[in-house]
């Protein structure tokens, strides 16, 4: 954890590393993000030092001979930090720290850091604990071993314990006992959580859940489909250009003027090489996209990337067995794309969600998905059943109302559940 704490410390200048494996097309665009990375957690980027490779160097993550360049340039821009692009071992950290003679880290760091950053509820604070923690064990441990290595000799089991390995194996003790407490408590949250689903669906409510890329406009969008409809401002969520700017779930009912109803979910936004230590700590958070009756799938169209996005988005939910649920591709920022908006071609509608144009068509789209199952008809219900005439009024589309002999004669749309349960009043 205090190596964590360290690059909070720095804020400072930074060389980027990055190898570029097998002329992977999306390598430049990945040195780009991680240049984002660095600036969300203030960190100014002084340089970058790339290399072309068949495959990572298992000592030094880069080519040996490419180490006296990188220390060159990071004494020259008189940098105090050297990022690496991918994920290291422990001990290409441990050989690059001696080598270099500066303070090393890597992607998955640094995208741990601004998740425990951006973390507001205590949910969200524990999932990226817990993958802290589980980042930081193996690395402790791979110390470890180094250390036992030196203390060597022949005598084996204790002998040769010195205080250094004493303390780190403490401290890895006090990390396991950290991560069953942790584990332990999302566990309860997560029955929370499944306890919170479970009245949803009894309360048959349709879920809509925003997916996407981070940045893509997510929060932009439910905030204009609440505006749209004319909800309260206090249900805004937080919106800001910058990667991960939210990390909690929200969760918004959106009630239509004609009375229908649905729950609109956003989740965290997605990251190329995001940490598989994270992805398995926001599991139940982004579970919540398992239960949707429909995904939004948010797409950031300016970015020449978005294909890649799109991949990552898809790879990611199938992690969490997120899989084969009805989806809208949702093209946002088509202004800045300078493509036509808004269009509407299938289950793929092209918007500028800042601009608040696309919205009416979108919603659209929405209805069509999850209100396909609502049933027109015309009811008369007996003049003793008010209770299920205020119940229609509240939970129907009612269009006409007239007052007859025998009851209150209604024609209206509603949902499949209800059209069964007052199907004996149905006439004509």
């Amino acid at each position: 954890m205090d190596r964590m704490k360290e690059v909070d410390v720095l804020m400072e200048k930074a060389i980027l590393v990055g190898v570029n494996i097998r002329n992977d097309e999306h390598f430049e665009y990945s040195m780009e993000e991680l240049q984002n990375l660095a600036e969300a957690l203030h960190v100014e980027v002084v340089g970058v030092v790339t290399q072309n490779l068949e495959r990572v160097t298992p000592s030094h993550y880069v080519g040996t001979g490419k180490i006296e360049e990188i220390k060159n340039f990071y004494e020259e821009a008189q940098a105090n930090l050297v990022i690496f692009n991918d994920e290291l071992s422990p001990s290409q950290i441990r050989n690059l720290e001696r080598d270099l003679a500066a303070k090393v880290i890597d992607r998955t760091m640094l995208i741990l850091d601004i998740f425990g950053r951006r973390a507001k509820t205590r949910e969200a604070q524990m999932q990226v604990e817990l993958a802290q923690l589980q980042y930081m064990l193996p690395r402790l441990v791979g110390l470890h071993a180094s250390l036992s290595r030196q203390g060597g000799g022949t005598g084996g089991g204790f002998k040769n314990r010195g205080a250094g390995e004493t303390k780190l194996e403490l401290d890895r003790r006090k990390i396991e006992d950290q991560i069953a407490k942790i584990k332990k408590d999302l566990e309860h949250v997560q029955e929370q959580r499944d306890t919170q689903r479970k009245q949803r669906r009894k309360n048959a409510l349709p879920i809509v859940s925003i997916v996407g890329y981070t940045n893509a406009g997510k929060s932009t969008i439910m905030n204009q489909l609440l505006t749209q409809i004319g909800q309260e401002e206090h249900k805004q969520v937080f919106e800001k250009d910058m990667l991960f700017a939210t990390l909690e779930t929200s969760v918004r009912q959106i009630e239509l003027p004609d009375k229908k109803t649905f729950l609109l979910t956003d989740t965290v936004g997605f990251v190329s090489k995001l940490p598989h230590h994270l992805v398995k700590a926001f599991r139940s958070t982004l579970e919540e996209a398992r239960d949707a009756d429909l995904l939004l799938h948010v797409v950031d169209v300016s970015n020449a990337e978005h294909g890649f996005m799109m991949d990552v988005t898809n790879e990611t939910l199938k992690a969490v067995g997120v899989e084969a649920i009805p989806t809208v591709y949702v093209y946002n920022k088509a202004d800045i794309a300078n493509v036509p908006y808004p269009v509407v071609s299938g289950d793929n509608i092209w918007i500028s969600a800042k601009q608040g144009i696309g919205l009416e068509e979108l919603l659209q789209l929405i209805r069509q998905h999850i209100f396909s199952d609502y049933v027109t008809c015309e009811m008369l219900i007996p003049y003793d059943q008010g209770n299920i005439v205020s119940y229609l009024n509240e939970h129907a589309s009612v269009h006409q109302t007239a007052y007859e002999e025998n009851g209150t004669w209604l024609s209206l749309e509603l949902k499949q559940a209800d059209y069964r349960k007052y199907q004996h009043y149905v006439v004509n």
